[in-house]
């Protein structure tokens, strides 16, 4: 579907200013600008940032109280679980908690639901079962904010229960011994962007300074506590938090620990997925957060989608060499699994929505089958919302019909997912999220009269405008502008992502030099060469290989938006364009 481009204001005296006054590039001050870092002073923070940025746990609400509670159970000798969400925040979160707990000596186990059978938060039969097995203490992670009959259970049963978590507070808090969160009711903590393994790196940190009875903790903790902050850069960017304040401190800092000394399963699964480590903007070597994003979490994810997270736990933690290997190659099979499975009901999704969806019309998207599976179909709504910028929910249907459907929702910019199952309650058995993304429980029967009042909150609340997507582009330069020298300016603005995304350029007037070729599995991605002026770029277009022959049809020359990076291979380097949109130079 057609897309708005918005390119950002060009301020010439603005971005001289500021490179004078910063002393950084234009082409660096241009880009600052765009992300509001427009003050001189904050510059060297923004493109520097320093561990010592990190506030200090006890200032975050609940920490203190926690962290000697949790330390009081450990000198007890009382048994702690670890209680964390099937996805890679919560399972790098419980990984790093759990062994710090152990480091201490704490008599510890770790605990990941299914994600199917149980789904997310606490269970009362897993509280039962683990306070059966001797369990005294509870500690969460990523979850526990809204589980508050269980937090009674847990009362009754005499566990102590400690909450760490980071998704939005209900209007009364479950009872529990300590909760730890950015954003307890009168709490003015100052950043409340955390991811779920953001808390427990804090809780962690505050607990090893329990242990050494002074901020400064002993080298032992203090090189856990280094790896650990790698375990939580990876769960931030899986998360996508927004990579601002604290979330790029942690991430800066974590992708040269996840470089230098991950943990034995990481380092295993980073062989395996052919990460290696870079040399960085300032010269140490470190992982780049995309390689978080599309190649590590994806796999440890696969783990939770399937129904086996607490293999990648495992995994995080094992210190066995060969337990290591096989953990990490069976978690790549999975994640093969899933991109199967992903790909087939990406196909049948992609029917149905040709078959049923008007894109001047409709205003959502509810797709359903018999047999999808429910840890994949979060994965498709994400892709299918992208490319028809509309929220779209999928639904697995039981094919004995036995049992409720299970749905996963993704929004678009400006649509509260959380507000809009709300209003559709009544032909839910039950639903929960955020604003931009949710997941829900429905009868079969109910899927038209669902579907029919989803579609009708969606029209009063998305605009004949909203529909059309929006690339929001820093700026348009010739392909010339983008020499090596260049591109590695625009790499200091790094750690990419949520919230700091790569930089989205354009330029008009660019000729294909040859017609684009698959690439990729299944051609699903495409390679180009895209000349303008004389000069000559490799670019490449991802999950759009079916665009091909519309994309060479194209009469004339091309404005072209994409995102620059630094292609390495063979000890070289060369300048690579990730081409996100096209059109005729003539629209503009």
């Amino acid at each position: 579907m057609s897309k708005r481009w918005r390119i950002h204001p060009h301020d010439p005296d603005r971005i001289a200013a500021l490179g004078r006054a910063a002393g950084v590039p234009a082409v660096v001050a241009e880009l600052l600008i765009c992300r509001g870092v427009d003050d001189p002073t904050t510059v060297q923070d923004f493109l520097d940032p320093k561990l010592s940025h990190l506030r200090e746990p006890e200032r975050l609400p609940g920490c203190a109280e926690a962290a000697r509670r949790l330390h009081q159970a450990v000198q007890a000798g009382r048994r702690i679980a670890v209680y964390g969400d099937y996805d890679v925040d919560g399972m790098t979160g419980a990984a790093l908690l759990w062994s710090c707990l152990k480091l201490l000596g704490a008599d510890a186990r770790y605990y990941i639901p299914h994600r199917v059978d149980e789904g997310y938060g606490l269970h009362d039969e897993a509280i039962r079962s683990l306070a059966a097995d001797g369990v005294q203490t509870l500690v969460t992670v990523d979850c526990g904010i809204g589980s508050l009959a269980e937090a009674d259970l847990a009362r009754q049963l005499g566990v102590e229960l400690i909450v760490s978590d980071h998704h939005e507070p209900p209007a009364r808090l479950p009872d529990a011994a300590a909760i730890v969160h950015p954003r307890l009711p009168g709490a003015d903590y100052p950043f409340d962007g955390l991811s779920g393994s953001g808390v427990a790196m804090k809780l962690a940190w505050a607990v090893c300074q329990q242990a050494s009875g002074a901020k400064r903790v002993a080298p032992q903790m203090k090189d856990f506590l280094v790896q650990a902050v790698g375990l939580a850069a990876l769960g931030t960017v899986a998360d996508v938090v927004p990579l601002v304040d604290e979330n790029r401190v942690l991430v800066h800092h974590g992708l040269k620990s996840l470089a230098t000394r991950p943990t034995l399963g990481l380092a295993t699964l980073m062989r395996l997925a052919k990460v290696e480590p870079q040399r960085g903007p300032d010269g140490r070597m470190q992982l780049e957060a995309e390689s978080l994003a599309f190649q590590l979490a994806p796999r440890l994810n696969a783990a939770g989608r399937l129904g086996q997270p607490q293999l990648a736990v495992e995994l995080l933690v094992t210190d066995r060499a060969d337990r290591a290997d096989e953990l990490a190659r069976y978690i790549d099979g999975l994640n093969a699994t899933r991109q199967t499975l992903e790909r087939s009901m990406q196909l049948a999704a992609s029917k149905q929505a040709k078959e049923s969806f008007d894109p001047v019309e409709d205003a959502a998207l509810v797709l359903a089958d018999h047999g999808w599976h429910p840890g994949v179909i979060g994965i498709v709504a994400g892709r299918l919302a992208d490319r028809f910028h509309r929220p779209v929910v999928m639904i697995s249907l039981d094919n004995t019909g036995l049992r409720p459907g299970i749905g996963s929702a993704r929004s678009v910019p400006g649509f509260n997912l959380h507000e809009a199952l709300a209003d559709c309650g009544e032909h839910l058995i039950a639903h929960g999220g955020h604003a931009a993304a949710a997941g829900l429980k429905i009868e079969e029967r109910q899927l038209a009269e669902f579907r029919n009042a989803f579609c009708d909150v969606a029209a009063a609340r998305i605009s004949t405008e909203q529909r059309v997507a929006e690339l929001f582009i820093d700026v348009e330069a010739p392909l010339s502008a983008f020499t090596l020298q260049t591109v590695q300016q625009i790499e200091r603005l790094s750690p990419f992502g949520q919230g700091n995304a790569r930089p989205l350029l354009c330029a008009s007037g660019a000729s294909l030099a040859g017609p684009p070729k698959p690439m990729g599995p299944n051609g699903q991605h495409l390679s180009l060469q895209l000349s303008q002026h004389g000069v000559t770029l490799r670019a490449v277009a991802f999950g759009v290989g079916d665009q091909a022959e519309q994309l060479a049809a194209v009469d004339g020359p091309l404005d072209v938006a994409f995102r620059p990076v630094i292609n390495r291979f063979r000890g070289r380097q060369s300048v690579e364009l990730h081409l996100v949109d096209w059109r005729p130079t003539e629209s503009r």
